[in-house]
């Protein structure tokens, strides 16, 4: 797997609003809710490695997965 830093948080909530506040984004990579740079993001994404982006839609938990 492609090497990237991340920040782990315990739900996907918590991890929206970090990254909401702070500017990287919030994904969920192999059960853990994560915070990862954009950039990073990316990397991974055209790695072939399975993700989902975490987004806060009209106050759900919406994820959209990518690979």
């Amino acid at each position: 797997m492609t090497n990237f830093e991340s920040l782990e948080f315990a739900t996907a909530a918590e991890a929206i609003g970090f990254a909401a506040t702070n500017r990287p984004v919030a994904i969920r990579l192999e059960g853990k809710n994560l915070v990862v740079r954009q950039e990073d993001a990316e990397r991974l994404e055209a790695a072939g490695v399975s993700f989902a982006y975490l987004h806060e839609h009209e106050g759900r938990l919406v994820t959209v997965p990518v690979n």
